[in-house]
């Protein structure tokens, strides 16, 4: 193996994931140690310390592949885009049996809240963030209330979760729950988000796959459109560092640190504000088939 990602190739200076053996050169293989994570987030950071910069984010609920665990400190990789970082010991549980175990629903409302009863006047004992993973069952016997779900750690109103792969609307109407959230460098929930973590999650929930960051998503998502050719709700728009939605053939929606917040408005606009020095301010445009 050549050049490679640091980002999403799982080896350090003294081990790496089991999977590169042969293939890098490390003193030690590990197996990855399935873990998930029980905070609402968990921010993942580039250095085992609380104010080092943060690169990505988890979820509650997403897995956490530990390879290292040093004090407080887990280092690993997160399944769903292979992304490295450091995660605090405190929000992920213990060992997982089976990489596998699965939860069947996820919030697609901004907040979803968890009861301590089956009705809406009961204690809330958390908020989820938009993306939270979660599994539910259906509630039984004779004082069942159908608006609500049961969790292992209460109930969740129907409204605010659904099954995981079938959440309803396009890309953007789902990028538009979003709206008004901070922006939060690495983030990548309902609670606040960058650029690229939006993408990831309004794709993530449809089912659909998506790198981390706006470069990775530049390479690995959907066709370009070619030029002449008018932009269409759903397109995808790269910029040196950036990427947004379009919600139609002149509009996008973005997590952005000039707003500090997810903002649909107009595509020139945004082309508007890069420096003079920047010639080409757009360098992709893609559509997903």
């Amino acid at each position: 193996m050549g050049k490679y990602d640091k980002r999403i190739t799982h080896i350090r200076g003294d081990l790496a994931d089991i999977k590169l053996a042969g293939k890098l050169f490390a003193p030690h293989y590990v197996e990855p140690q399935p873990r998930g994570c029980i905070a609402a987030t968990a921010t993942m950071h580039e250095l085992p310390m609380a104010h080092a910069t943060a690169v990505s984010q988890l979820i509650c609920g997403e897995r956490f592949a530990v390879l290292d665990i040093s004090g407080d400190w887990a280092w690993g990789f997160a399944p769903h885009d292979d992304y490295l970082g450091y995660v605090a010991l405190s929000a992920l549980s213990e060992p997982l049996p089976d990489e596998n175990v699965g939860n069947s629903h996820i919030a697609d409302a901004r907040g979803a809240l968890i009861f301590s009863e089956p009705d809406i006047k009961s204690q809330i004992l958390e908020r989820l963030p938009m993306g939270a993973r979660l599994l539910c069952t259906a509630m039984e016997g004779e004082d069942a209330n159908p608006a609500f779900l049961k969790t292992g750690e209460g109930y969740v109103h129907v409204r605010h979760v659904s099954e995981l792969g079938s959440v309803q609307g396009s890309a953007v109407d789902i990028a538009r729950k979003f709206m008004g959230a901070p922006y939060v460098w690495g983030g990548r929930s309902g609670d606040g988000l960058d650029c690229s973590g939006l993408v990831q999650m309004v794709l993530g929930m449809t089912g659909i796959k998506a790198p981390r960051d706006s470069d990775q998503q530049m390479v690995g998502l959907g066709d370009d459109v070619p030029e002449g050719e008018a932009l269409q709700a759903g397109d995808f728009i790269f910029f040196p560092g950036h990427v947004g939605i379009m919600t139609d053939s002149e509009n996008m929606i973005h997590a952005n640190a000039h707003w500090m917040q997810v903002v649909e408005e107009p595509l020139a606009d945004v082309i508007a504000r890069f420096p003079d020095d920047v010639e080409q301010p757009v360098l992709a445009r893609k559509r997903l088939a």
